[in-house]
């Protein structure tokens, strides 16, 4: 019996005085069998960072045609492409292609460090291209926010981002490792 994907529930209070976007969202998540918590919250902070009311989450791990999350507009054109972790060069070449904007945001320290190195240079050449990375104790700090349900704030401030609930609050250090000028976020 294949096991199925937990879901979570997340209001999520955004304040973004960097793009002057202040929006409460009421999400719903589902966390794939194979999926960390840690990966779970980077999905929900690369939502923050790029909310707005057209972003969706894609169908999960299992579906390789669909981002982690996109933002399509009226007539189906996507206009942004989010994938969390460490995707593979030809699945990110065909996002690209598909897509006016692609932004990764990895994370997993060594591994992701790795990840970078072996494809950094193929990167530089796509021009539609940004891709961020998050130190291990960031997703360590994420991670243990995960609740099944959720009331999360999240502010954005001079490219400073924090994001907590009721105990806890975690200050992001997200380092740029490729960024491309874009019109959307």
């Amino acid at each position: 019996m294949a096991l199925k994907a937990t879901i979570f529930k997340a209001d999520l209070n955004i304040a973004d005085m960097d793009r002057h976007y202040y929006q409460d969202h009421a999400l719903t998540i589902a966390q794939h069998p194979s999926e960390t918590e840690e990966r779970l919250m980077v999905r929900l902070l690369a939502f923050a960072l790029h909310a707005h009311e057209a972003l969706t989450f894609g169908k999960g791990l299992s579906t390789e045609d669909e981002p982690d999350l996109w933002l399509k507009d009226l007539s189906g054109t996507i206009e942004l492409w989010i994938d969390v972790g460490l995707p593979d060069e030809r699945r990110i070449r065909k996002a690209c292609g598909r897509a006016k904007q692609v932004i990764i945001y990895s994370f997993g320290g060594h591994g992701a460090d790795l990840w970078w190195d072996k494809n950094c240079k193929a990167f530089e050449r796509i021009r539609n291209l940004s891709v961020y990375n998050l130190p291990v104790a960031t997703g360590q700090s994420l991670a243990k926010l995960a609740q099944r349900n959720m009331q999360l704030q999240c502010t954005i401030q001079d490219g400073d981002v924090w994001l907590g609930d009721n105990d806890n609050r975690v200050e992001m250090a997200v380092t740029a490792l490729l960024t491309r000028e874009s019109s959307v976020r």
